[in-house]
């Protein structure tokens, strides 16, 4: 499967809650590292986050990934991602993240997703409490010193 037909098959996987079909994107013991939810290891971890997690706390999912790359072993797409929420705080909001996913490829599937995206603006919008949104804050930056390198540059 080429990286374009990989990204519009996991778009409509998410889109249709199917976790399934987004599991098989991945290898058997692939990664979807969710910038809110954290990782998931394995296709039965991916199904159940997307059936159970992103399911239960929005509906009406859309994602486009945009300007597909790959040389076949790192492969990155600009996305729209938008959804309406169902959480208690946030419930009916309609919103719409921008961001670059990182594709780690192993042959021909994805050992390892990540996002990348600025998400605090459209967690703001979406009336989420400044303690919520700090918590997260918190954890993305937890994950950002945890990455190898990240020493070397936070010293100057």
């Amino acid at each position: 499967m080429e990286f374009e037909d990989i990204v519009t098959a996991f778009g409509a996987a998410v889109e249709a809650g199917d976790g399934t079909a987004l599991g098989a994107l991945f290898t058997e013991d692939g990664v979807y590292h969710d910038i809110f939810y954290g990782a998931f290891e394995g296709r039965a971890a991916i199904k159940d986050m997307l059936e159970g997690i992103f399911h239960r706390d929005a509906k009406d999912f859309r994602w486009e990934f945009l300007d597909p790359a790959s040389n076949g072993t790192v492969g990155y797409a600009h996305w729209l991602f938008s959804y309406t929420s169902t959480t208690p705080h946030t419930d009916g909001q309609r919103v719409v993240f921008d961001g670059v996913g990182l594709f780690f490829m192993e042959d021909g599937l994805i050992a390892r997703y990540e996002d990348v995206s600025n998400s605090v603006v459209p967690l703001k919008k979406m009336n989420v409490p400044q303690p919520v949104i700090d918590r997260q804050v918190d954890k993305w930056q937890g994950w950002l010193e945890a990455r190898p390198g990240y020493g070397s540059h936070a010293k100057g």
